[in-house]
């Protein structure tokens, strides 16, 4: 059986590592901010080439305490995309402000700068890029409509750890970025986790005390905070995978490399913005019958899965946010797209049988 993501196979690869970090943490007097969240927001800080790293809750917290740290509030405007994880519109929603969904790049699954600029109001408060699947958005077109309108830009790099815009580290690029260390994550936990990456001191001083009930180097709640705290377990498991992260990075691109050299015709493979390097937490191809395609790999113990199947603004929940003129890229796309397995792991042997199914 190849499933799509196998998170046990990490675990089992770290195995001794893991367990040992996993009884420090047992043995030692502290389980909620300790030395093993503290040195692990060191070493990711490091990882992603950022002044500062604050370990939260999850990767939903982490955009919602970033929103809130650069002002976001009732009312304002957040301009994301609707090809994402539903958490990133939760998360606006979360902070009182309002998504409004631009439509993305048919090549590359990004936020389309052209769609952002055309969405921006006097309300606009912020933009959050989704380097969806761990492809790079378009940061310098980004970078240049937030400068023009002196408006904040949040990285949404919760499937992009250790992915490269023209050599700068994805995360390191806008404002303020955001991780999400969900178990199948290319830095995954065995639980829920996230984490805030900034240069900015002041973005960062906020984040430290709105995750922990508005605090600020004591127990009195100097703004309104929140309870959104990486635990010391969680911190630990990913400081063992973390010292593999890069090269677990270089695996997912050799697997994605030899996908690419594999399969034929049959599908459209995914294309990588040029100067950069994607993470590739999803391999996505598509596929006009993908229906019968996923049953075909199904049929023979390969699991192949739809992300996302349905686009934010399509679903009951944030109907009311939807743009009266649609998305048409994001709505064509969805209807093609699949995931195929990805993950380090994955042998080439696992590669070319899910392959050679394909091609027949």
């Amino acid at each position: 059986m190849i499933l799509c993501a196998n998170p046990k196979l990490q675990y089992l690869a770290h195995k001794d590592e893991i367990d040992g970090a996993i009884k420090k943490v047992l043995e030692g007097e502290r389980y909620i901010l300790g030395d093993e969240v503290t040195e692990f927001e060191k070493e990711f800080a490091a990882f992603t080439d950022t002044k500062t790293c604050i370990g939260v809750a999850n990767g939903t917290d982490a955009l919602h305490l970033a929103l809130r740290a650069v002002g976001v509030c009732y009312g304002d405007e957040v301009i994301t995309t609707a090809h994402t994880a539903v958490a990133t519109a939760s998360a606006i929603v979360l902070a009182g402000g309002i998504p409004v969904f631009a439509d993305i790049e048919e090549e590359y699954y990004t936020i389309d700068p052209v769609k952002v600029r055309e969405a921006i109001t006097p309300k606009t408060k912020a933009i959050i890029a989704v380097h969806i699947y761990g492809q790079p958005c378009n940061m310098d077109a980004l970078l240049s409509i937030a400068k023009e309108y002196q408006i904040p830009l949040i990285e949404d790099c919760a499937q992009a750890h250790g992915a490269e815009y023209k050599g700068k580290k994805i995360g390191s690029i806008g404002d303020v970025s955001c991780f999400s260390f969900y178990p199948t994550k290319n830095l995954g936990a065995i639980g829920d986790g996230g984490a805030v990456a900034t240069n900015n001191d002041e973005i960062a001083q906020k984040v430290r005390a709105l995750r922990e009930y508005g605090w600020i180097g004591d127990k009195i709640s100097y703004t309104i905070g929140f309870n959104s705290r990486l635990d010391e377990l969680q911190a630990a498991v990913l400081r063992v995978k973390l010292k593999y992260l890069q090269e677990d990075t270089q695996k997912r691109r050799a697997i994605a490399d030899d996908y690419n050299k594999q399969l034929t015709s049959a599908v459209d493979t995914p294309k990588v913005r040029d100067n950069c390097q994607h993470a590739y937490h999803l391999y996505v191809i598509q596929t006009k019958e993908r229906d019968a395609f996923i049953e075909t790999l199904k049929k023979a113990d390969v699991f192949a899965l739809i992300h996302y199947p349905v686009p934010v603004h399509l679903q009951e929940g944030f109907k009311s946010f939807a743009p009266k003129s649609g998305l048409p890229v994001t709505e064509r796309i969805v209807h093609s797209i699949v995931s195929l397995p990805m993950y380090p792991e994955l042998s080439f042997k696992e590669i070319s049988y899910t392959c050679n199914i394909i091609n027949n």
